[in-house]
């Protein structure tokens, strides 16, 4: 069983905690981070998502929601180690943007990986493929239709902050 901490609509703790899978209650929400990993050669790392999850088969950046009593940038390195078996400090990564969503916080990182071609460790249930793509070719692929809609709202966000 997953647990995260509930939030107020100001980002501060509530004190609750909410049980992935049920409902989020009206008014509160929830951490979610996203990783961008970029390449020195300037490419930027992307998963395919499992086929059996929500949006299968589509394209995506590393995330996932905060477990209760982690912090953010916590919860950001745990998940780019768990999603890809790339290791980073936390504080290795760089916060891009903090937004709002209708029942999560989203908070965006960079990091930098200092290797080219990384070996990727993907998480059996999560993730079933991995590609290094420009941005040319990243943009081709969400116009294809190929990446998650979430994952495309949130890029267009980010798009002129990130370095590939």
């Amino acid at each position: 069983m997953e647990y995260w901490d509930l939030l107020d609509e100001n980002k501060r703790a509530t004190g609750g905690l909410h049980l992935r899978g049920e409902p989020m209650p009206e008014g509160l929400y929830h951490q979610v981070v996203d990783i961008l990993t970029v390449n020195p050669r300037g490419e930027l790392l992307i998963t395919l998502r499992h086929p059996a999850k929500h949006y299968g088969g589509q394209w995506e950046f590393t995330g996932g929601s905060a477990l209760a009593g982690e912090t953010s940038r916590i919860a950001a390195a745990r998940e780019l180690s768990e999603e890809t078996g790339l290791c980073a400090a936390p504080d290795a990564l760089k916060l891009l943007l903090e937004h709002r969503g209708r029942s999560n916080f989203y908070d965006e990182y960079l990091y930098l990986c200092p290797q080219e071609r990384p070996a990727i460790v993907l998480q059996e249930g999560e993730t079933v493929d991995f590609r290094w793509v420009t941005r040319a070719v990243f943009e081709r692929m969400i116009e294809a239709g190929e990446v998650c809609v979430p994952v495309m709202e949130r890029y267009a966000l980010l798009r002129d902050r990130v370095p590939f």
